[in-house]
């Protein structure tokens, strides 16, 4: 895979989660949640066996993973609830979330359908809420990735990325594969640099806040 590192490109990876609260107290499940199965032993929640369990709502809830301005990706995301609407013969409504914790709660509860979460989140959401992860953000020519980039103050005397030894920067949150995740692996691979041994970070909540 060609190595793209942009840091604001975040993976849509969407998911229509059948049922929201089936317990299986005897049953095969790895890590997932006690009200989920995996039998298959594929890693996600396996659909419940009796149909009448499944979710079957008449208006799909939709949402994206949380942004700076949750409330310009509905204007974003139209074209693509149009063509939902017409795929699935339902109606289909936008929800913007404030925080990943909100999106995955929805989720797990039900009132969530289909979405898409930042990277990071996705082993909590298909731990937790039973999400099924089935597509992923690329480019035409199928390359896919992050670009990463280190800002500094105007002034700084860091010029490249071995002054950082030492030093603290900030990144937008432990469950963000952007904002922490693939830069701590990128550091570590390319320049040597661990996290808690060489530098330390600090948590802004999100890219805008970094910057």
């Amino acid at each position: 895979m060609k190595k793209l590192l942009t840091v604001m490109l975040l993976s849509l990876v969407g998911a229509f989660m059948l049922s929201s609260a089936f317990a299986q107290n005897d049953c095969e499940r790895g890590t997932l949640d006690t009200r989920f199965c995996d039998t298959d032993g594929d890693l996600i929640a396996d659909a419940p066996t009796n149909p009448d369990e499944w979710l079957d709502p008449d208006t799909i809830i939709f949402s994206y993973t949380p942004v700076e301005d949750p409330a310009l990706y509905a204007d974003v995301w139209a074209d693509f609830l149009v063509h939902m609407e017409e795929v699935t013969g339902k109606k289909v409504k936008f929800f913007p979330v404030d925080s990943n914790a909100a999106q995955l709660e929805a989720m797990r509860a039900g009132r969530l359908h289909v979405s898409g979460f930042n990277t990071g989140s996705v082993p909590f959401a298909v731990n937790v809420a039973g999400f099924h992860p089935f597509a992923m953000m690329a480019s035409e020519d199928g390359n896919y990735g992050y670009h990463m980039v280190i800002i500094t103050p105007p002034g700084s005397d860091i010029t490249e990325p071995s002054q950082i030894a030492g030093r603290t920067m900030a990144h937008t949150s432990e469950t963000s594969n952007s904002g922490h995740k693939a830069p701590t692996a990128l550091l570590k691979a390319d320049f040597n640099l661990v996290l808690g041994e060489d530098y330390d970070v600090v948590y802004s909540g999100k890219h805008d806040n970094s910057i």
